[in-house]
């Protein structure tokens, strides 16, 4: 069994970037997850449980038993070919980017429902993202006063972040230009002249750049 096998899907590969860190417990992953891979890999937080496992069996992980106190837990380590198995991954291209995402569906839709529902839900998803925000702030004032848990990869958690909050900077400019939009509209079905022509140029403008 060689390391460059693509053995494992990429949730494989983000638990084994945690555990390139330090060892963990699979509660220490859960709660690092929650903490940075979630803004960017939920598949990690649904997985996080059963992925360590299979990296064991794999040969890429080792897991240690232990005690803490009369509680016994398991500690799951990286092996040297887990780390030469990340590292051929990380020099391959990443999948095309997909995204999932309910509020646009929502969106696309709104002409089966009413013109309340849609504002409503236009409503909601810049009140999420403000509060997405204030956590992304949060955790920056963070990292400004301690380095956070790797004060080394702080030049990676700054691209990182520089990111997460471009995109909900974005989303919240968008779900309140798209809410006012709808003020003049009568109906999901009936925008009153509302010029979608219009807007459609200017996207094709900022998309061609």
């Amino acid at each position: 069994m060689t390391t460059r096998e693509p053995a494992r899907p990429v949730t494989g590969y983000a638990v084994l970037g945690l555990l390139s860190l330090r060892p963990w417990t699979t509660y220490e992953l859960a709660q690092q997850v929650r903490r940075s891979l979630h803004w960017f890999w939920t598949r990690a937080e649904r997985r996080i449980y059963e992925e360590p496992k299979r990296l064991v069996d794999h040969g890429w992980v080792e897991a240690v038993e232990g005690w803490t106190g009369r509680r016994r837990h398991t500690t799951y380590a990286i092996t040297e070919a887990g780390r030469e198995a990340l590292a051929a991954w990380l020099g391959t291209p990443a999948q095309v980017r997909t995204v999932e995402d309910e509020a646009m569906l929502r969106v696309f839709f709104a002409d089966g429902g009413t013109l309340d529902q849609l504002r409503a839900r236009l409503d909601e998803l810049a009140e999420v993202t403000r509060e997405r925000l204030e956590e992304l702030a949060t955790m920056t004032e963070q990292l400004l006063v301690d380095g956070g848990a790797f004060p080394d990869r702080l030049h990676l958690q700054a691209l990182a972040l520089r990111r997460h909050v471009d995109q909900e900077v974005d989303t919240l400019a968008w779900a309140t230009w798209a809410r006012r939009q709808t003020e003049r509209w009568s109906s999901t079905t009936d925008p009153v002249g509302w010029d979608a022509r219009r807007v459609l140029r200017e996207v094709l403008t900022d998309a061609r750049g």
